[in-house]
């Protein structure tokens, strides 16, 4: 029933879900409660852990830690006005990819899961770094919204847990397929 609810959440979430680049209000409540209005961040980070926690040691600590330094580095590239390619494509297919990564249970090298999930972040604190200059406490806003990512990236990780039992490993492969799904969705509205 709740991935019913997620489902019909997504078909009528507004694109680029949390980008709008008019800037953000507020500090560290706002930067808390960022990463949970957007589907397109809430299931790229959770699915950080999740993959993290599928892949096991020593990417179950090492994908978590690498999200939020690279998400900040993306937001201090997007601060100084280094351009990237199209930031919300790129954030779309985080979401995809992420999803996909789950769902065939990839077991991808350490270097290359690091790698995949180092490029993704910078994208996800770029479209952050655009906004954040405008923001009424930019050091709150930005200590709360690494604080929000990294509790879904252990939600992530919690959920991964089920992954040890085959029924449990089943639910984990569609709620992959699921997130990937998604990102779709979110790509398609990127493009459109």
């Amino acid at each position: 029933m709740g991935l019913l609810v997620i489902l019909a959440s997504l078909t009528i979430a507004t694109p680029a879900l949390a980008h709008d680049g008019t800037g953000l209000a507020g500090g560290f409540i706002s930067g808390i409660l960022h990463p949970l209005t957007g589907w397109d961040h809430l299931l790229a980070m959770v699915a950080v852990g999740l993959w993290g926690a599928i892949l096991g040691r020593p990417l179950i600590i090492a994908l978590p830690v690498i999200f939020p330094v690279m998400m900040v580095a993306g937001a201090f590239l997007a601060m100084v006005n280094i351009p990237l390619p199209p930031v919300e494509i790129g954030i779309a297919l985080s979401v995809v990819i992420l999803g996909a990564v789950i769902a065939f249970r990839y077991a991808a090298p350490v270097w290359l899961a690091c790698t995949i999930v180092a490029i993704f972040a910078v994208f996800h604190g770029y479209a952050h770094g655009m906004e954040l200059p405008s923001a009424a406490d930019p050091a709150g806003y930005s200590t709360g919204f690494v604080l929000s990512t990294g509790l879904l990236h252990v939600v992530g990780i919690g959920i991964g847990l089920i992954d040890r039992h085959e029924t449990g490993r089943k639910a984990v492969r569609a709620l992959g397929a699921l997130i990937s799904i998604a990102g779709c969705v979110f790509l398609w509205r990127a493009i459109a």
